[in-house]
């Protein structure tokens, strides 16, 4: 068993929650947008924009964001923790696993700030 200070809950069950709580955020928000992109069959920009100013589907995004951040940091640390192994990569693979982890952490706070500006035009 792969034990890091990097994993998100330290705990798999608390990951496992982060997960299916993560993909029943994303699915509705998905949903959502899909039926309001099949029930305005002539969007226009102006529709797309008010739908974005609403504060509810500002907050429902970030929240589908945040989800997303999770979730991906959740399956990239699985990844990294299975598959970087020292079977597979000799003595570097915890140094190698540190990078990789660290580099998928770098590039989710890098979407979740940049998301974020977009959203909320800062």
């Amino acid at each position: 068993m792969v034990t890091s200070v990097s994993s998100l809950g330290r705990s798999g069950v608390f990951d496992w929650l982060v997960q299916r709580v993560s993909a029943v955020v994303l699915l509705a928000w998905f949903v959502f947008v899909g039926i309001y992109l099949a029930t305005h069959s002539s969007l226009t920009f102006e529709q797309w924009t008010n739908l974005f100013n609403l504060t509810g589907m500002r907050i429902f995004t970030l929240g589908a964001i945040l989800a997303l951040c999770a979730h991906a940091w959740v399956g990239m640390w699985t990844i990294s923790t299975d598959y970087l192994t020292p079977a597979m990569l000799g003595k570097a693979a915890t140094s190698v696993r540190l990078l990789f982890q660290l580099a998928t952490l770098a590039v989710l706070l890098v979407y979740l700030i940049w998301c974020t500006q977009i959203l909320w035009r800062i």
